[in-house]
């Protein structure tokens, strides 16, 4: 049993393993400081704006400056606060820098957000050797530097949140996501063993599953491969947002969004040969589809 000050709450609890979990909630952000990977589009930038607004000072990480830079005058002409950290998290000398910086500027990182990552659709065999190990880098790896960065004052201060952005993906494997696949279902396996070892020390995980989400992420190519299906069943990011928020509100260790898909991970425990069948068929249906030019 330790003594955990959180912020913004006005007297600190005494966590043990049966109060942890309610403990751990996420409610105000007044006063505290984020770190958003993957902020200049999609998920990330919706990230970064509603943390803004809820009170949070946030350091916006990705590659392309020009698009950090548009996010970050959004923040600031609501009188946020903001950072602009252009790093390419596959290598783990910009990301010390860019965590350097970080806690450089804010004193402190309370909340760091793993969204950055990209994905791809086609079989193995196609799969550019270079690119399987860049998603890789990208996916899980920027993820634990930014973490092997940013944890030790987190565990050192006894308080902090962790936000691990993997996918359903990360969770059912299905035909021509192969190198995608595994960057997710390393980072599910990171998360899951990594809450087990800090939770303890104050600091708290959120693991989100999305399924299809509309966003910059799905190129023209990919939306032509998928299932037509799929993509009548995509869904907003302002949606898994909120979700988000509101997972970290109530304490909660993972999220699968929309939550009606997280019925796969039953029907994979108690029927996987059913799933397996599942999968297969609405693969052969949406190749058919692509094939005959469908949609």
């Amino acid at each position: 049993m330790f003594a955990a000050k959180h912020p913004g709450r006005e007297t600190s609890c005494k966590l043990c393993t049966f109060c942890a979990n309610d403990s751990m909630r996420l409610e105000t952000y007044g006063g505290l400081s984020a770190l958003v990977t993957g902020a200049s589009s999609g998920i990330g930038r919706l990230l970064a704006l509603r943390l803004a607004q809820e009170g949070a000072r946030v350091a916006l990480v990705a590659r392309r400056e020009a698009e950090l830079e548009s996010v970050a005058a959004e923040i600031r002409a609501r009188s946020g606060q903001a950072l602009v950290l252009p790093c390419d998290v596959a290598d783990s000398s910009q990301v010390a820098a860019s965590a350097h910086r970080a806690l450089e500027h804010f004193g402190a990182i309370d909340i760091l957000v793993n969204n950055a990552g990209y994905g791809g659709q086609r079989t193995f065999l196609d799969w550019d050797i270079e690119d399987v190990e860049r998603l890789m880098r990208v996916n899980y790896f920027g993820a634990v530097y930014f973490t092997k960065a940013l944890l030790p004052r987190m565990v050192e201060r006894k308080v902090g949140w962790l936000v691990f952005i993997s996918s359903v993906t990360g969770r059912i494997a299905s035909p021509e996501k192969t190198a995608y696949a595994a960057t997710k279902f390393a980072i599910t396996g990171f998360a899951e063993a990594l809450s087990l070892e800090v939770e303890d020390a104050g600091v708290h995980l959120l693991t989100v599953y999305p399924g299809v989400i509309r966003t910059p992420f799905h190129n023209a190519q990919m939306l032509k491969d998928m299932p037509a299906k799929t993509r009548r069943s995509m869904v907003e990011p302002e949606g898994l947002v909120d979700a988000i928020f509101s997972a970290l509100a109530k304490g909660k260790r993972e999220l699968t969004y929309p939550g009606g898909m997280a019925a796969g991970y039953v029907v994979r425990a108690l029927a996987p040969g059913f799933l397996r069948r599942q999968v297969m068929r609405v693969t052969r249906k949406a190749s058919d589809e692509s094939q005959s030019g469908g949609i």
